[in-house]
């Protein structure tokens, strides 16, 4: 079995998971999201979501990975092992890996468009332009398969070459730079939004719930986002926390991981909102709010090109330290499993995230009227992306959480959970914690199913 490395310092393992869970899911979904169900009052379940189950649900991850020391699939299948549970257990992590690709595949994609736009901006493309040309602009993007493929195989080649690098040489290293270079840059957009733009409007939008807009979509969307957000589910952080020192508080590390990705989406909130608000643009653009209503803002605003270009960097690099934590897992069981060089195993992942990723490609395009499960009502009209994206983020996602919650809760010894949680096996923060992973979660996401079928 392969030794795998240890992180150097407990700094960097939270700034790994802290990128792991900092992405796009923070910057681009979460204020679309917020836009199209209405506002506070989608950032206040998801607030709750965060705490009562995304918390707990990532401890449980961690915790798992960081006393086998192993990838998920064998991490899981050596604690099922030491518990007297079935060894059945262990295709949760085959589920997580089949997740990760998925996510993987049309995350690559957004990402390779955040590419697309870093040279329209930087050479003042866009500069003038009205609502109706930054949105064919847009259209044009989409519209072009081969651009979408090589800007996503781009976005691929980068993360692959970081990953290939292992995790000290590799992983630990760019996320040094990446995410203190990530959050100097939103800081900077938060100030900015105050002093140039509608930030008073923004605050009202984000911070003063409207009760009447609750609807079941808006809670299962915010649930699901909490989950997505945080990367748990299908163990991207179990696998960070394999190379995890035994004597890093986990629960600590885990609250500061969900308080900073909680920060980043609201911070994120903060940036983009104001320039909408300012500008009279719809915050119900959907996925494409920033790169409509945000490139129409600064394509006509003082210093939009410099400030528009520095943006979608914060962006790209954001997708980076999430592509990062997708692809590590599978590589890490890959190098467990068979004997091949590391740089063999990412490349092939790689290729198979960027093949897969061509059905998201094509659903903007070529398959743009292909619904494949357009027979049934909830998926009329769903494209490809549409339906790997509800999958992932409406079915896989909240499956694995609730495979692991369950896992945890009820099958993994309880002397093995007071040994990993020490620093608070005789508190009541542990017996609030366990209650909440054998019974508030898993009740919520069975819920959350239920809602997904109906609604």
């Amino acid at each position: 079995m392969v030794k795998h490395a240890n992180w150097s310092a407990r700094s960097t393992f939270l700034l790994a998971a802290i990128g792991s869970a900092v992405g796009l899911g923070n910057i681009w979904k979460f204020p679309y999201m917020v836009g199209d169900n209405g506002g506070a009052a989608f950032v206040l379940i998801y607030l709750i979501a965060v705490v009562v189950i995304a918390t707990p649900v990532l401890i449980s991850e961690i915790l798992v990975g960081r006393h086998a020391q192993l990838s998920t699939v064998n991490a899981v299948s050596f604690i099922a092992r030491k518990s007297g549970a079935s060894q059945y257990w262990r295709y949760f992590g085959y589920w997580g890996f089949l997740a990760m690709f998925l996510i993987m595949s049309f995350y690559s994609v957004i990402a390779g468009w955040i590419l697309a736009y870093i040279p329209k901006l930087a050479t003042g493309s866009l500069e003038g332009m009205n609502a109706t040309q930054v949105s064919g602009l847009f259209d044009t993007l989409l519209a072009n398969p081969v651009e979408l493929a090589a800007w996503q195989g781009i976005f691929v080649i980068v993360t692959g070459l970081i990953v290939m690098r292992g995790v000290n040489d590799g992983i630990e290293k760019a996320v040094t730079v990446l995410m203190p270079t990530l959050f100097l840059m939103l800081i900077f957009f938060v100030v900015y939004s105050a002093v140039t733009a509608d930030f008073i409007g923004a605050f009202r939008y984000l911070l003063n719930p409207d009760f009447s807009k609750l609807t079941p979509t808006v809670i299962l969307g915010a649930i699901g986002q909490a989950l997505f957000s945080l990367s748990v589910g299908f163990g991207a952080m179990m696998a960070y926390g394999a190379y995890l020192p035994k004597d890093v508080n986990i629960p600590r590390s885990a609250l500061i991981i969900s308080f900073s990705d909680t920060l980043v989406a609201i911070a994120a909130g903060f940036v983009i909102f104001p320039i909408v608000f300012a500008n009279g643009l719809d915050p119900s653009e959907g996925p494409g709010l920033i790169f409509v209503s945000l490139s129409l803002s600064f394509g006509n605003m003082p210093a939009g090109t410099f400030f528009g270009t520095l943006f979608f960097l914060l962006l790209t690099f954001a997708a980076l330290t999430t592509s990062i934590g997708l692809i590590e897992p599978v590589v890490a069981w890959a190098e467990e499993k068979w004997d091949v060089t590391r740089k063999i195993i990412v490349f092939v992942i790689c290729l198979v995230a960027w093949l897969i990723g061509l059905a998201t490609v094509f659903s903007f395009n070529i398959w743009s009227d292909v619904y494949l499960l357009g027979q049934f009502v909830t998926f009329a009209e769903k494209t490809p992306f549409d339906l790997i994206d509800y999958f992932v983020t409406y079915i896989m996602q909240p499956a694995g959480a609730l495979l692991l919650v369950i896992f945890v809760g009820w099958k993994m010894s309880g002397d093995i959970l007071r040994k990993e949680l020490v620093s608070i096996s005789n508190t009541m923060l542990y017996t609030g914690w366990l209650f909440s992973v054998r019974f508030i979660a898993p009740l919520i996401i069975v819920t959350l199913f239920i809602l997904g079928i109906f609604y």
